[in-house]
């Protein structure tokens, strides 16, 4: 079973990494990679801020997290995204993020102030989201209209098709109550540096390869049959039975019993 995807490389003339960042500091314990969003760049600087993350994550070994940072946006940017961009453009930001979103390492999103475009694209793929109680999570409109991404499909899935409409259709904005009411943030926290802190430690326990494999099998678990989703399951559970296997101690050698 793939775990993530592989992204094209930046076209020519897109710098290499963006502003992703690896940092080692005492909010991490030297545990994660850091993306500072800058939501105010052109998309294909976005898109290697998150592919430079990718890469990052994918060098380190087990037990790492990638804390995205996802601050107020920008005055009256907010809400129109993405802006005047072509096809090719939006196909390469989506299967960045779409990396993102299986990479072997646990996410994090920290998000305050106003959330829209690519901030929301990816508070909706991270696997643990804190929210500020300032946070309003905006529907990105353009000309009257939600922009039709994959943040449409997340949306979708992860709230129902019914709940999905109000946002989709009337261009609902959430604010930070109701965003974790709905489940699309896990936790409000006045203080988030320190609720980043406790959930990259905690979280950087279970955050490898098989994570990835439960992650993905949530995800299926959205759209397969049972009998489509009975062979990965057991493909996972022989997976897992072996690793157990392998962690157990050798037995001991002693005397030979009578």
């Amino acid at each position: 079973m793939r775990t993530h995807d592989k992204v094209p490389p930046p076209a020519e003339g897109e710098p290499a990494d963006g502003t992703a960042k690896t940092t080692h500091d005492g909010t991490s314990d030297g545990l994660c990679v850091t993306l500072h969003l800058d939501a105010g760049q052109p998309l294909p600087e976005l898109t290697a801020s998150v592919t430079g993350a990718c890469d990052r994550a994918e060098e380190r070994a087990d037990r790492s997290v990638v804390l995205l940072r996802l601050p107020d946006a920008p005055a009256g940017g907010a809400r129109s995204w993405p802006g005047p961009v072509d096809i090719q453009q939006i196909n390469r930001w989506e299967r960045a993020v779409r990396r993102l979103e299986r990479l072997p390492a646990m996410s994090i999103a920290i998000a305050s102030g106003a959330c829209g475009g690519p901030a929301l694209d990816l508070l909706l793929v991270s696997d643990y989201r804190i929210g500020a109680p300032d946070l309003r999570l905006l529907a990105p409109v353009n000309d009257g209209h939600f922009w039709p991404g994959m943040a449409v499909y997340r949306i979708s899935r992860q709230l129902g098709a019914a709940r999905a409409r109000q946002i989709v259709l009337w261009g609902d904005d959430i604010d930070a109550g109701r965003a974790r009411d709905l489940g699309l943030i896990d936790q409000l926290a006045h203080d988030t540096e320190e609720a980043a802190h406790t959930a990259t430690v905690l979280m950087g326990r279970i955050s490898d390869r098989e994570l990835a494999i439960r992650r993905q099998l949530l995800l299926e678990a959205q759209s397969l049959e049972f009998d489509e989703a009975l062979g990965p399951h057991l493909a996972a559970c022989d997976r897992e039975l072996r690793r157990l296997a392998a962690a157990e101690p050798a037995p001991t050698t002693g005397e030979p019993r009578e």
